[in-house]
């Protein structure tokens, strides 16, 4: 292609130029009354004519000399030796192409250093050795490879580094002491003594105070923090444990098999229990270690049933010595009785089976079957007394402050789930009421015939205050037993056990100091 090109400017340099006045050979045509082109006289306005066609003819040949250089520059060889060769150039031009041809040669063969000059002065540190790197030939270098590893061995900091800066004076006043309370003084002053006074007895043999000094020594020996602490030596330990397992042939009648010698828990695949609790309630279960809000929650219960039980029991006590208080027999005790819990029944809105008494019918509620014959019950309002209930009222209120306050801090040590509401006085009172009225009339009953004597019972005793035992308290039987004399207890005993609380309490004192 480039020969072609140069042989087309050679040709063009041959021919002559556009706008000449050459004659033309004539040809033959028709006859005219026209002029011939070469007969006719120059008019003024050729010469400018003949000035744009020179220009277009200088912009034409510029524009053939520069792709006619472009192809030489960027051609090979066979394009030099064209050069070299007769190919119609004249000496400057060919001196201008060997130019060219010998700068675009420079300029490839340093490229990186010529692009590594050319770069803006903002360039960064990583740009400039982008561009001074040697080009990339497929292969990783060494040196690349190690700068690799070690930009990702550490993680980039977020913000810039900043060194540490001095900070106020050093300290140089020695530290204060810790002050050990009282409990850890007499702790530590209660062990050494026990250790002074097993030394210091005659009685001990030699063996039993060498044994207890290898006790002493276990206990506060180096051997006793020996445990690895990394890696290597828990895999270590395990494996010397595993070998010596292995050594005493423990592992030939293990059973084995899919299934054989695992214990699955059936709450391991629950998905109403998250994992982490899953994994640490079996931690704990494994260490037989207790939460301290599980052993909070055994003592606020039994606080709570003890209150209640108390409570009821009280109520029950009282509310029969009412009901025996307004005379009649043991039927219309039980009568009344009943008629005050239909009374409950209806104030709280119960269930009929939960407030119904023994033996009462569930088809008629306001009657009660007795010897033979039905009665209507009386229409009594529900059990209750002001003036129990005014001088008892401190102590419930008291109570239930406290307890409420033990629910209070168990509340803050157990999970939501297993937290317990605040007792209500009120609530309290009403569920009383309601339980009491169920087996009150069976209650009176027990009492009733349970202060009848058992024949042949020795040291036996009835109240016999007639008709006012009745009201005040049940029958009851009881047995008198003598005390030991030995075992009596008199002004001598409490005298000694008066000086001996003295002398712990000075030796107590004497410690702490």
């Amino acid at each position: 292609m480039n020969c072609y090109r140069a042989f087309g400017r050679k040709i063009q340099s041959s021919l002559p130029a556009w706008g000449t006045s050459t004659p033309l050979a004539p040809t033959a045509r028709p006859f005219s009354y026209h002029q011939r082109l070469y007969d006719q006289k120059p008019h003024p306005q050729d010469g400018a004519n003949k000035e744009l066609k020179s220009d277009g003819d200088g912009a034409m040949s510029r524009r053939l000399a520069e792709m006619t250089e472009e192809a030489i520059t960027q051609g090979g060889s066979s394009t030099r030796k064209n050069i070299q060769q007769e190919t119609g150039f004249s000496e400057e031009l060919k001196q201008r192409l060997q130019e060219r041809i010998a700068e675009t040669t420079f300029k490839n063969e340093n490229a990186a250093a010529i692009s590594y000059v050319n770069l803006p002065q903002s360039a960064g540190k990583g740009t400039r050795d982008i561009a001074g790197a040697p080009p990339w030939t497929g292969n990783e270098s060494i040196h690349d490879a190690t700068l690799r590893m070690l930009t990702d061995a550490s993680k980039p900091m977020r913000v810039p580094f900043r060194p540490p800066q001095p900070g106020g004076p050093v300290p140089t006043a020695p530290k204060p002491k810790r002050s050990l309370s009282s409990g850890e003084r007499l702790a530590a002053a209660r062990e050494q003594t026990t250790e002074y006074t097993l030394k210091q007895d005659s009685s001990i043999s030699e063996d039993e105070r060498e044994s207890f000094r290898r006790e002493l020594q276990d206990r506060f020996g180096p051997a006793v923090h020996s445990f690895p602490v990394t890696i290597q030596g828990l895999s270590s330990l395990a494996n010397e444990r595993i070998e010596d397992a292995m050594a005493r042939s423990q592992f030939n009648n293990i059973p084995r098999g899919k299934g054989k010698n695992t214990k699955r828990d059936p709450t391991a695949d629950s998905p109403y229990i998250d994992t982490t609790e899953f994994v640490m309630n079996r931690i704990l279960q494994k260490q037989e270690a207790t939460p301290e809000w599980i052993q909070k929650q055994h003592s606020m219960q039994s606080e709570v049933k003890q209150f209640r039980d108390q409570l009821r029991e009280n109520w029950s006590n009282h509310a029969v010595l009412m009901i025996r208080s307004q005379g009649g027999t043991l039927e219309e005790h039980i009568r009344r009785a009943r008629s005050y819990a239909v009374a409950e029944s209806k104030y709280n809105k119960l269930l009929q089976d939960r407030v119904q008494p023994a033996g009462f019918d569930d088809d008629d509620a306001n009657t009660a079957s007795s010897s033979g014959t039905s009665e209507i019950l009386e229409d009594l309002p529900c059990l209750r007394d002001p003036q129990y209930m005014s001088t008892e009222r401190e102590y419930h209120e008291l109570k239930i402050k406290r307890l409420n306050e033990s629910i209070r801090s168990y509340n803050l040590q157990a999970p939501q789930v297993s937290q317990r509401p605040y007792l209500n006085l009120q609530r309290e009172l009403d569920s009383c009421y309601a339980d009491v009225a169920i087996s009150l009339s069976d209650e009176i009953r027990q009492r009733a015939t349970r202060g009848s004597t058992k024949p042949g019972s020795s040291g036996s005793h009835q109240t016999g205050l007639g008709g006012f035992s009745s009201l005040s308290a049940p029958t009851h039987e009881a047995r008198i037993y003598d005390e030991d004399s030995s075992k009596g207890y008199g002004f001598k005993q409490m005298w000694r056990d008066l000086w001996n609380r003295i002398i712990d309490s000075r030796e107590i004192l004497f410690l702490r100091v």
